[in-house]
């Protein structure tokens, strides 16, 4: 007999696509558990359950990035960080950090299916007692009105997000006037759906010429190196957290539209900051 527990957590990583690129993502995660009745007519105890599966997920998969070790065009290799991932269509990409930092899949594409799959298998044999096994799903948040997928690295963070190559497929709201701008939300998400958003302070020096840009940083996890085309990054002068991604979108769209804005960027799924300013206080700023 299965019982289900939908939403039991969410997973936030970054992946590599063979026609997009580097892709951030963010899935809700379902799970039916099977066994038999005990005698007080209950399978098993979730409260005990639910954390179990959860501590396995937090720990694995999620918050790195996903390669496709089959598809074309991708060398995985071993470097003084611990893993060099190279990757030559859609475009050119490097990355390099320790080996907990990414996750290989055998397979050309990956997709909610295989993921999910691959996560039902790193939850081993070794049930909670009553439990014979476990399925999991993945399946995106429906979003009405615009989103946008992006990959960052927080290097001073404590946890994983402080790995260079992770991300969130995220909602986006602007308001304006008392009233969300639909226009504004569809255009913005667009300029930073599957780019990469990196601070100004871990690019590396003397790269003004080039098609492409590196950062680097070391974390508490290791030494990580990214490089990819200049034209998929996004450069702030801070630390690319929600709360300052939020404060740096509400001032560009402030001061290219020249209207008070009040801006909702999340980070995922059910989490973010909000930020308003208005075009008097940007002028003071100045």
């Amino acid at each position: 007999m299965p019982l289900f527990v939908n939403q039991l957590t969410h997973l936030d990583v970054s992946l590599w696509c063979p026609e997009r690129g580097l892709v951030g993502a963010s899935w809700h995660l379902d799970a039916e558990l099977f066994g038999e009745l005990g005698e007080h007519g209950m399978l098993f105890d979730f409260g005990e359950v639910k954390p179990w599966i959860k501590s396995r997920i937090d720990g694995g998969a999620d918050h790195t990035l996903l390669i496709p070790a089959k598809a074309p065009g991708i060398d995985i290799s071993d470097c003084p960080e611990g893993m060099r991932i190279r990757t030559r269509t859609p475009y050119a990409m490097e990355v390099r950090g320790p080996r907990q930092a990414f996750t290989l899949l055998p397979c050309e594409r990956i997709d909610t299916d295989n993921l999910a799959e691959h996560l039902s298998q790193s939850l081993g044999r070794r049930f909670p007692e009553q439990v014979e096994r476990i399925v999991l799903r993945l399946r995106e948040e429906i979003i009405d009105g615009a989103s946008y997928s992006y990959s960052h690295g927080l290097k001073h963070h404590g946890g994983n997000c402080q790995r260079i190559a992770h991300g969130h497929r995220s909602r986006l709201e602007i308001h304006q006037h008392g009233e969300r701008q639909p226009h504004l939300e569809s255009h913005y998400a667009s300029w930073l759906d599957n780019t990469y958003l990196v601070s100004a302070e871990d690019i590396l020096a003397d790269q003004a010429r080039q098609q492409t840009l590196t950062t680097s940083y070391r974390s508490a996890q290791g030494q990580f190196v990214l490089t990819l085309p200049r034209e998929r990054c996004r450069v702030l002068a801070t630390a690319t957290t929600v709360e300052n991604i939020a404060i740096w979108l509400t001032h560009e769209i402030t001061r290219a539209t020249g209207v008070a804005t009040q801006l909702y960027a999340y980070e995922g799924i059910d989490k973010g900051a909000s930020h308003s300013a208005t075009p008097e206080e940007l002028a003071g700023d100045a």
